[in-house]
């Protein structure tokens, strides 16, 4: 598809190219993943939402922290074709080459998902205590930050304690990375509340810029990246209806599949379904109150 620039990585989603030595360009594909594998059926048109949701995310967040777009590049200019630049334009983000840090921000904030599994087998969330008797999609206590390592294209990520974070990246810049999880997070959870979306929970990805400032990077609170439930729907004891790809890993769950490579094919109208329900995520976060 592009083929002016070098292409440095195919992620799960996203395809990576090179703009000299400073820059690259991300663009997200209509790809589908759950549980760290890629599966055989794409939603289509996905890649365009999931950028317009970041490009409003990277907006909204600019006051609590900088973020790796480059404002100041032209895609046209770059592609050297207008034409397929404006073909590309919707799923694309031009963006600095940052040092990425070698951790998943998670931020927690109801008692789903793995947490769930975790809390019913151990009392506890990735090693933090929790009171006994709390249900499925319970809201937690309090937030909670629950880092793990970054894996590779078909491995599993780790949840690590905050103490390993502190090990590999440094004191200072753990704590960093934690307070502004919490902040982006509080503040996303705050205005998704005020248009009827609960935000279970999220990942972010940080990095280092040349002067050594944190930005957050790749994608901010997307269907990919987070769950989104119905405000008007949320009940705990089970597993909420979603916003997001959640149906699709509820799905699979009922599946005698490992979890491991080649992934299985999913319902066409479960992929339309959940099409749908990324294009309401965007019309409720955009809209004015």
């Amino acid at each position: 598809m592009i083929h002016q620039l070098p292409l440095l990585h195919q992620g799960k989603v996203r395809d990576v190219f090179a703009v000299g030595d400073e820059h690259l360009l991300m663009i997200a594909s209509d790809r589908l993943s759950a549980f760290d594998v890629v599966l055989p059926d794409p939603i289509p048109g996905k890649g365009e939402l999931l950028t317009r949701i970041s490009h409003f995310w990277f907006d909204f967040t600019r006051p609590l922290v900088p973020n790796h777009l480059a404002t100041d590049l032209d895609l046209a200019e770059v592609l050297g074709d207008a034409e397929l630049a404006a073909r590309m334009a919707p799923r694309s983000m031009l963006v600095q080459r940052l040092k990425a840090l070698p951790v998943e921000a998670i931020v927690r904030g109801y008692l789903i998902g793995s947490g769930w599994k975790d809390y019913q087998a151990t009392g506890a969330l990735c090693g933090l205590a929790l009171p006994p008797g709390l249900q499925q999609a319970d809201r937690l206590p309090e937030v909670l930050f629950t880092p793990s390592t970054k894996a590779a294209v078909g491995d599993h990520d780790e949840n690590v304690s905050f103490e390993a974070v502190e090990a590999l990246i440094g004191e200072s810049l753990a704590e960093q990375v934690r307070s502004i999880s919490l902040q982006i997070y509080a503040a996303a959870a705050e205005h998704a509340a005020a248009r009827g979306i609960i935000i279970a929970d999220t990942k972010f990805e940080f990095g280092l810029d040349a002067d050594g400032t944190l930005c957050i990077m790749d994608e901010v609170l997307t269907p990919d990246s987070s769950r989104f439930w119905p405000a008007d729907q949320y009940a705990p004891g089970s597993s909420p209806p979603s916003f997001d790809k959640q149906i699709i890993r509820d799905y699979l769950e009922t599946l005698d599949w490992d979890k491991t490579p080649p992934g299985p094919t999913v319902p066409a109208a479960m992929i339309e379904d959940t099409r749908q329900k990324y294009a309401d995520v965007v019309r409720r976060l955009e809209q004015q109150l």
